[in-house]
């Protein structure tokens, strides 16, 4: 029996080669028919006997293309339809967008050998991609994902690259960014003046090698943005690019030609394997214990046992590294700070004095993204999610819409990034940074602006946070006024909280959760700063139930920046001769002024690893955000909670006693125990702290969220300790720290706030 079918998928179906893999498949079954993209994905029309369309549709769903990830599907019957073949038709559009964008994908192992075969014409050349790899988002200009809505766009193909595009037998059949050395993208290297330096491509890496090996610094327009490039076994230049920077301890990444080479040098497990040969191929925070390479270990991550470790992802990596042969510097091209470059001349003008060279290319980055970053849990390989960018934003495939209300959420401060739910998905923008940077400020407006533009949407109503001097917040209460929508503010550890409820689909389950939010600061209800906090959350209601005791908060941000201001705040012997060390008689005369007479409190657990870091002399001021914590969790390589100790317990109020924390920890440090045995003592108190919590308030399910649950040691006791009594939910996708403010906080509106409107809408109309 004949028929016609039409398919329907939903999804990341668009820019992932799913329309010439749907023609393939379709013509290797005998089917006739036509696939085209529009709004809402694709939708394919197929004829032919029965059972094959329906074998057809099967293979589809259940092996779609490598990088394609099908959300919804559905096929239904239609009038028979008589196809003379199977066609790819352009795009129709009729409505606004609703489907998922694509995030950039790393280069792919056909075409790392192809820039590498000297047989081949795309030899030596970077931007070689294929359905498979290559950028996408950082060359979007608008959606369904066509060449004619990227910045590739500038670029015509010549008659053997379209030749490619219109086989449906050839690898880049219908391969929007396809390009060769003949049509495509042009490279251009410079000094640190900007002038040209005449160069073949068949010599231009080899050059590149050659400066770097000479202790060069090179500044890279790469796919996503300027990368600053350095030899990563030479001390000097890499104490060179610390100081032009302005970034004296933070780490940097490091690039490394191949898995083997990494394998050769670091102890890798499965799952860190796996994550780095990802097609996102974040940066992978891994352990150096051991270490057997060449690398300037105390250069690049300076008092660390851990680094920053990562794969070529685009082709101009992939040449630099294969011709080096050897681990790269390649961190972020901005002083310290700043946003990722992406633009020549913003790159001449604001990092020439760091670089000594620059390779520029001429395509045009819509946009830039930072590299994304990637932990594992040493005991229990739990996955924690530092960065999310490059390779991830702007999906977030996981959304379950709430309502129909156009939503827009401006998230935090210190690690912005933005949510816009315009349709049945929810768009996640890349990190975006610290918003007290004026051009992190102005990259953060222009990103709205992006979103309104490409859904051609406006939002119905906008989130921000709760804090009244957060930039976010300032200007969404312009945007609010000038749009005239309704504005609401959302308090921030609550958003945090709301993060994980709506990543594990939890906000429809009928028990109580028990929400554990542990970060720095966050404006709170009752104008003090929270930091340790305890909610529940059943049936749309969100309740604080308990928190860490309040201690004083000193001097405004700058206690976030300097640990020793957390010491001084707890420790009650302020004649301490420690803190002759890190104070001046004077300023240690006016904190003390401060404490006597100070209202604003806070229940910060991030600070209380401050005052832990400094009190064991890690860190008094940080170099570097959450420097004091990072270090606290490096000194921990392993340990047996058989020998540790609990400094104190939650009581039956939900009050956790800082103090009485703090007074153990401090008479540990008196009787001189070791380092590492205060640092484990006090994580093993908080990890019993969120179980105790849990039996206090008798649920099942405990849901942990804030930048404190970066700490990977943490986790391992909190898993260990559970010991199946509960069930955790960390952040999986989406990073613990600030940086999920914006999703949870339109998770928080759609679960908390719309559904109680409309409960009350639907009672006032039966009344």
């Amino acid at each position: 029996m004949r028929s016609t079918y039409k398919i329907i998928c939903n999804g990341r179906v668009q820019g992932v080669g799913f329309r010439p893999y749907v023609s393939k498949l379709a013509k290797s079954m005998g089917l006739s028919g036509h696939v085209s993209n529009n709004e809402d994905g694709v939708i394919i029309y197929v004829s032919g006997e029965t059972k094959y369309v329906k074998e057809f549709y099967r293979e589809l769903i259940e092996n779609p293309p490598p990088v394609a990830i099908i959300k919804t599907h559905q096929i239904i019957k239609s009038d028979w339809v008589k196809y003379e073949r199977f066609e790819i038709l352009p795009t129709q559009t009729k409505g606004k967008l609703n489907l998922a964008l694509t995030p950039d994908f790393a280069i792919c192992e056909i075409c790392s050998e192809e820039i590498s075969d000297p047989e081949n014409r795309r030899y030596r050349y970077p931007f070689t991609t294929c359905v498979n790899c290559g950028p996408r988002w950082s060359i979007t200009n608008t959606f369904p994902f066509e060449r004619a809505h990227t910045s590739i766009h500038e670029f015509s193909m010549c008659p053997v690259c379209k030749t490619e595009y219109e086989d449906p037998n050839a690898r880049r059949f219908h391969s929007q960014t396809n390009s060769c050395p003949n049509c495509g993208i042009r490279l251009e290297l410079t000094d640190h003046k900007g002038n040209h330096i005449k160069i073949g491509s068949q010599l231009l890496f080899k050059k590149l090698s050659e400066l770097i090996s000479n202790g060069k610094i090179l500044a890279i327009k790469n796919t996503g943005g300027y990368l600053l490039c350095c030899d990563a076994s030479n001390p000097e230049v890499i104490q060179r690019l610390r100081h032009l920077k302005r970034r004296p301890k933070k780490p940097f990444a490091i690039l490394y030609p191949s898995i083997d080479l990494i394998r050769k040098e670091i102890l890798l497990d499965h799952d860190q394997i796996t994550e780095l040969t990802s097609s996102e191929r974040p940066i992978v925070i891994v352990s150096s214990i051991g270490f057997k390479g060449q690398l300037a270990i105390d250069k690049l991550a300076p008092g660390l046992s851990q680094l920053g470790v990562m794969l070529p992802y685009s082709g101009i990596l992939d040449l630099l590294a294969r011709e080096f042969q050897q681990p790269l510097v390649a961190t972020s091209g901005n002083i310290h700070g700043s946003p990722i470059i992406s633009n020549k001349d913003q790159a001449l003008e604001l990092i020439s004095e760091v670089a000594d060279y620059f390779l520029h290319h001429d395509l045009k980055i819509s946009n830039a993204q930072d590299d994304s970053v990637v932990k594992f849990s040493f005991r229990n390989k739990q996955r924690v999610l530092f960065r999310r960018s490059r390779g991830f934003a702007p999906n977030y495939l996981d959304y379950v819409p709430g309502n129909k209300t156009k939503t827009l959420a401006l998230g935090g401060h210190l690690k912005s990034t933005i949510a816009f739910a315009p349709n049945d998905f929810l768009y996640l923008s890349q990190y975006l940074g610290n918003l007290d940077h004026f051009e992190v400020y102005s990259r953060f407006i222009e990103t709205i602006d992006v979103f309104k533009s490409i859904f051609q949407a406006e939002p119905d109503c906008i989130l921000v946070d709760k804090h009244p001097t957060y930039l976010s917040t300032q200007y969404g209460e312009e945007l609010s006024g000038k749009m005239k929508v309704p504005l609401f503010r959302i308090q921030h550890h609550m958003a945090h909280f709301a993060s994980v409820l709506g990543e594990h689909n939890l906000f429809g389950h009928d028990s109580e959760i028990l929400g554990v939010v542990w970060d720095g600061t966050g404006y709170g209800d009752d104008g003090q700063i929270w930091g340790g906090e305890f909610f529940t959350y059943q049936a749309g209601q969100m309740t604080r139930t308990g928190h860490f005791e309040y201690f004083d908060w000193l001097a405004g941000d700058k206690m976030s920046k300097e640990p020793r201001l957390s010491l001084f705040s707890l420790n009650n012997d302020e004649q301490a001769t420690f803190l002759s060390d890190k104070f001046s008689v004077q300023e240690r005369h006016v904190y003390s002024s401060v404490k006597a007479s100070n209202k604003l409190q806070t229940s910060s657990v991030g600070r209380l690893f401050d005052a832990l870091a400094s009190l064991l002399g890690f860190c008094d001021i940080n170099s570097y955000e959450g420097e004091g914590a990072i270090l606290l969790e490096n000194a921990i390589h392993d340990y047996d909670p058989a020998l540790l100790k609990i400094y104190a317990r939650p009581g039956v109020d939900g009050m956790v006693p800082t103090n009485i924390i703090w007074k153990g920890v401090y008479k540990d440090f008196l009787d001189g125990l070791d380092k590492e045995e205060i640092i484990l003592n006090f994580l093993f108190t908080l990890a019993n702290v969120v179980i105790d919590m849990g039996a206090i308030k008798g649920t099942q399910k405990i849901a942990l969220s804030g930048g404190v649950f970066q700490n990977t040691v943490l986790i391992d006791m909190i898993r260990e300790l559970s010991e199946n009594k509960f069930e955790l939910f960390f952040n999986r996708n989406l990073a613990p720290n600030d940086e999920n403010i914006a999703i949870g906080q339109l998770m928080y509106y759609n679960h908390c706030i719309a559904k109680s409107q409309n409960k009350h809408a639907d009672q006032k109309q039966r009344r």
